[in-house]
């Protein structure tokens, strides 16, 4: 699988993340996060990589997830009921979620992209 960069455009992380693959020349495929949100089956992978940290998949200092009140939803969520939110509305997800042969990670901290990169 080649490397997906879920993205929003005028997010500086992602951005950030970007320059950095680009930097190493890491070839990846670019996907805006709020036009098409991550598959279930790309959810499930990635909380595989989170050792099954639901609460790692949202964005919580987004827009969306105070309006949602998922702060005070989010312990009693069921995995389908997250997933569900999630996969109908990319402003949910944690970005950049990133995909690859063997490897997921969400957000930016370049000493961690080090490790994976």
């Amino acid at each position: 699988m080649k490397l997906k960069v879920y993205e929003y455009k005028n997010c500086g992380t992602c951005r950030k993340a970007t320059k950095y693959l680009d930097a190493k020349d890491i070839s990846y495929d670019r996907i805006a996060i709020r036009d098409q949100a991550p598959s279930l089956d790309e959810l499930e992978m990635m909380l595989g990589y989170l050792d099954g940290q639901l609460k790692k998949l949202f964005n919580t200092s987004g827009v969306d997830y105070r309006a949602g009140n998922f702060k005070d939803k989010i312990n009693d969520m069921t995995k389908e009921q997250a997933f569900a939110e999630l996969s109908s509305n990319g402003n949910l997800v944690k970005r950049p979620f990133v995909l690859g042969d063997g490897t997921g990670i969400v957000g930016f901290k370049e000493d961690v992209w080090n490790k994976l990169f």
